[in-house]
């Protein structure tokens, strides 16, 4: 392996990392503008204080513990998990290259799945026996083909897609923590996977119950570990038309098998070939078009580790610039880049005063680099 792509975190560094992603109001995004600007993990624990204080917060944020992330990584460690982090060798590939990925997943099994190029599998919970035999078979013949089969461990097609690719590699990502597996009857298909070829895997803390809005975070996940996602069935509103949503914002191929009119199971795969979906009615379909992407010249995993936004040692903002960013800011969502050039400042001054908002509170970050302020 080459020195570079060996890079990994140490034990300290790690610890950082989990403390650091667990604290009030630090996500994705604000995770990497805090490494950007502060330099580490650890020296960004020191100053959220300060920058919460900027920022206008009412109250102090809660800063995970060194024993609460100590738990938590013993946690993983005694069911045989491991945390890695955006950067590191294990850490998913393709999920690397989505937008704003989670800085550190907990993975529960084989991480050599996460090198096989992958194709998401997700449709109805109560899916029909057409469906699920079609959703067999897809999946099967994707492992064949040596693709991991990525899909949610729900009921019906999922489940499906899981058990048809277990010998060939396939990955259940978890809306709750790893040790938090759902639904309950789907226990043993979970240990399965994580005990052959296939991984688990999950952004959540150990521990964390899933909640309804904790899915569409899941679904995203499912649909940046892949190249293409492929809907089986699915009603006029569902999940997994939310899936098939995130695939394409992440620039993923959809794809979607035609259903009888008649039947509400393929509205929704009905309505995504209208919109646009690849219609699929074999496995052939999705390789002929999945093809052209394995030869795509791929970035430095490494890049993370090494910040490249431009965000050079600045002192804070002063009162007059935060306003002015502050006086900008609605609650109608706005693009960042357009708020730069309105307001005149150095892009890494307005950065500083958005991160400062964030971390108090008092700014909602949504898809394609757009924020809004919070309305106290």
């Amino acid at each position: 392996m080459d020195e570079k792509k060996g890079i990994r975190l140490s034990e300290s560094q790690r610890l950082s990392w989990l403390r650091l992603i667990r604290s009030e109001n630090v996500g994705p995004v604000t995770f990497r503008h805090l490494i950007a600007h502060c330099g580490s993990a650890s020296n960004a624990l020191e100053m959220l204080p300060e920058l919460v204080r900027r920022g206008g917060a009412r109250r102090p944020i809660r800063i995970i513990s060194v024993a609460e992330a100590e738990r938590e990584m013993a946690l993983a460690a005694q069911m045989g998990a491991v945390f890695t982090c955006i950067g590191e060798p294990d850490y998913p590939h393709y999920l690397r290259l989505s937008d704003n990925p989670p800085p550190l997943v907990a993975i529960k099994g084989n991480p050599n799945v996460f090198r096989l190029p992958a194709v998401a599998i997700v449709g109805a919970r109560n899916a029909s026996l057409i469906g699920m035999k079609l959703a067999r078979i897809m999946a099967r013949e994707l492992g064949e083909a040596g693709y991991a089969v990525i899909s949610g461990l729900a009921r019906g097609i999922d489940r499906v897609a899981h058990e048809a690719s277990l010998e060939s590699g396939t990955v259940a990502v978890m809306a709750g923590g790893l040790d938090r597996p759902y639904p309950p009857e789907n226990i043993a298909l979970y240990n399965e996977i994580a005990g052959r070829d296939g991984a688990v895997i999950s952004e959540m803390p150990f521990g964390w119950e899933p909640r309804a809005r904790d899915f569409p975070r899941r679904n995203r996940i499912i649909a940046a570990l892949s190249l293409g996602l492929l809907v089986v069935e699915a009603a006029e509103r569902s999940g997994s038309l939310i899936s098939a949503r995130l695939a394409g914002e992440l620039g993923r191929l959809v794809f979607a098998i035609p259903g009888s009119p008649l039947d509400p199971r393929a509205k929704g795969t009905n309505a995504l070939l209208k919109n646009g979906a690849i219609l699929v009615t074999d496995t052939a379909d999705i390789l002929s078009a999945l093809r052209p992407l394995l030869d795509r010249p791929t970035p430095d995993d490494t890049a993370f580790l090494a910040p490249d936004i431009d965000f050079p040692p600045i002192t804070p903002p002063n009162e007059t610039d935060r306003d002015h960013v502050i006086n900008l800011l609605g609650p109608v969502p706005i693009d960042t880049d357009d708020l730069i050039r309105t307001s005149g400042l150095h892009p890494s001054v307005v950065i500083l005063i958005l991160l400062e908002l964030d971390l108090a509170g008092r700014l909602h970050r949504q898809s394609g680099c757009h924020v809004s302020l919070i309305d106290p």
